[in-house]
């Protein structure tokens, strides 16, 4: 999980290197998505959520449809994240899908998602996040 003491993106970056990049946050660990919301927000994004279940997540969606979308796969009551996923590729949103393990996942069914395990590094959350934003500027 990504450090609470060293907010800088890599190579140090301005603290605006991604800034205009709108980004869904589905978390439901309320202080890893907190987390994760303020070191987004350290680097310029704009941040929606965190939302703990598919339904908040589809009402942020409603309201906004981000750029791209940082989704854990375990949700609250156990529910599992494959239909927003899906959902949000269909609608052409890169999704970077955040698990504490991807040892038992049907790939075929999250094809073309960014996968993070947890923890991962803020500077490999960086990085992707970064390609995915020059693909939007570029």
């Amino acid at each position: 999980m990504p450090g609470s003491s060293d907010r800088q993106p890599p190579d140090d970056g301005s603290l605006d290197d991604l800034k205009g990049l709108d980004v869904l946050l589905v978390e439901d660990s309320q202080d890893v998505g907190e987390t994760v919301r303020a070191l987004l927000e350290s680097w310029g994004a704009n941040v929606a959520g965190p939302a703990a279940t598919t339904a908040e997540a589809a009402t942020l969606i409603a309201q906004h449809l981000p750029d791209v979308a940082l989704v854990d796969f375990h949700l609250k009551g156990g529910e599992l994240s494959y239909g927003l996923i899906a959902s949000l590729r269909a609608c052409g949103v890169p999704v970077v899908m955040l698990s504490g393990s991807f040892e038992y996942f049907p790939l075929p069914s999250i094809e073309g998602t960014i996968m993070l395990e947890k923890p991962f590094s803020e500077a490999l959350l960086f990085a992707h996040l970064s390609r995915l934003y020059a693909k939007k500027t570029g």
